[in-house]
């Protein structure tokens, strides 16, 4: 599934958090939306999910206007995982991912066959095989993150749209998580905090800023030390590791007069070092 979004802007408040933002998706391909905290990531998943339409601009998917498909067929379509997504906790992990093929069913339908196997191999996929049984509410964060990413995956989507999709997981099922939703051959939008991470598995990164969509492009023409320090506001230098890019983020110095504690400490080794 294609996705195209066409100077969409969106105003709260009477503040625009989108403005004129123009960005295409293409059919499978992962891309990674990056940004400081208010740079309007969230708000702008929420336009590609039909959570809030854009007050100008235009969202389309396979060329049609996103707000003039029926509402059940983007809930087919477009699967969803945010950062903050309440589930009942009274459920099963089983009876949780099986809503998943809810927007499949019509009101009286029971579950099939293939909808039984979609169910299955999105649990043994997340690696939860051993917690159908178990209650959502007696699962740890990260645990229930992978129960919510196996609904989604239950659907079946064209689209993936995930809003943190890391948050509350260790390192070990963060690079599981990307590894698998990279590997899905769907197309994937989706808000990361971490640069390594976009990097590493977006096959293209939009950089947000107040916004406004900074840059767009492959990860190593977009993640530049130029643009993470405008945009960041930090001191980037960007590394280059056996075809995998690695950043080191440092405060960047805004007082001259009264130096930040980073500041002085780096500049005395500095002088340490080079007295050695």
């Amino acid at each position: 599934m294609r996705l195209d979004l066409d100077t969409v802007s969106t105003v709260l408040g009477g503040r625009p958090i989108l403005d004129g933002i123009s960005l295409t998706v293409h059919s499978r391909q992962f891309v990674a939306l990056v940004g400081p905290n208010g740079s309007g990531k969230s708000s702008l998943l929420r336009t590609v999910y039909r959570a809030r339409r854009p007050d100008s601009g235009t969202v389309r998917v396979d060329g049609r206007d996103l707000w003039a498909v029926p509402a059940a067929q983007t809930a087919r379509d477009i699967g969803v995982l945010m950062q903050e997504q309440h589930t009942g906790f009274e459920f099963t992990v089983a009876e949780t991912v099986a809503l998943g093929r809810t927007p499949h069913l019509g009101m009286f339908d029971r579950l099939t066959r293939a909808d039984r196997a979609a169910i299955g191999e999105a649990v043994e996929r997340t690696g939860l095989t051993a917690f159908t049984g178990r209650r959502v509410g007696e699962l740890s964060g990260g645990e229930r993150q992978r129960v919510l990413l196996a609904r989604a995956l239950a659907q079946q989507p064209r689209l993936l749209v995930l809003d943190e999709p890391t948050n509350h997981l260790d390192l070990r099922h963060q690079l599981d998580l990307l590894e698998l939703v990279r590997d899905l051959r769907v197309t994937v939008v989706a808000a990361l905090h971490s640069l390594d991470l976009a990097a590493t598995y977006a096959d293209a990164v939009a950089v947000l800023q107040d916004g406004r969509l900074a840059a767009h492009g492959p990860p190593a023409d977009v993640l530049t030390p130029e643009t993470i320090g405008e945009v960041f506001g930090v001191d980037a230098t960007v590394r280059h590791e056996d075809g995998s890019a690695r950043f080191v983020l440092r405060p960047r110095c805004v007082c001259p007069d009264a130096c930040h504690w980073s500041c002085r400490t780096r500049r005395l080794a500095e002088v340490g070092a080079d007295a050695g």
